[in-house]
């Protein structure tokens, strides 16, 4: 009787991780995305099925921020305020945000001023300078990016 129970629980976490190794190899996600898309499912197992694919690296809010961090840059204008909130929304711990920002500064810098420069080109055209300017602080761009760009 103990060897099924133990064979049931096996076959139980098999799933579960099947399940969450789909989910994950869909779209690279979070450790919190995991957790909250399994928070029904058995917490024991879903802890043990985190830590296994933390493990192999299939969960990595490390190696997460940066590929997010190279999506951000190729493909949208945003401040690094805006980065660091979107990040922290799919449950990445700021500490890292905050570190990984730090170690590439010059960078991520460079990223931001080029991106308001964009959105100051665009909106300069049908806006006057202050409706501009009080855009960009909307959007958490530093008053020394928006002065170095004018």
């Amino acid at each position: 009787m103990e060897y099924m129970k133990n064979f049931e629980e096996a076959e139980k976490i098999d799933k579960l991780r099947s399940k969450m190794m789909k989910y994950i190899l869909y779209k690279k996600r979070t450790e919190m995305e995991v957790r909250q898309k399994f928070c029904d499912e058995d917490e024991n197992a879903v802890e043990d099925a985190i830590e296994y694919f933390k493990e192999l690296n299939y969960i990595d809010d490390e190696n997460y921020i940066q590929r997010s961090m190279q999506e951000f840059i190729n493909l949208k204008n945003l401040s690094l305020k805006e980065i660091s909130y979107k990040l922290c929304q799919k449950g990445v711990n700021k500490r890292l945000v905050e570190d990984y920002i730090a170690k590439h500064e010059d960078e991520l810098l460079a990223y931001e001023l080029q991106s308001a420069k964009k959105i100051w080109n665009k909106k300069i055209q049908n806006s006057d300078e202050n409706s501009v300017k009080e855009f960009l602080y909307k959007k958490g761009y530093t008053q020394t990016t928006i002065q170095k760009i004018q």
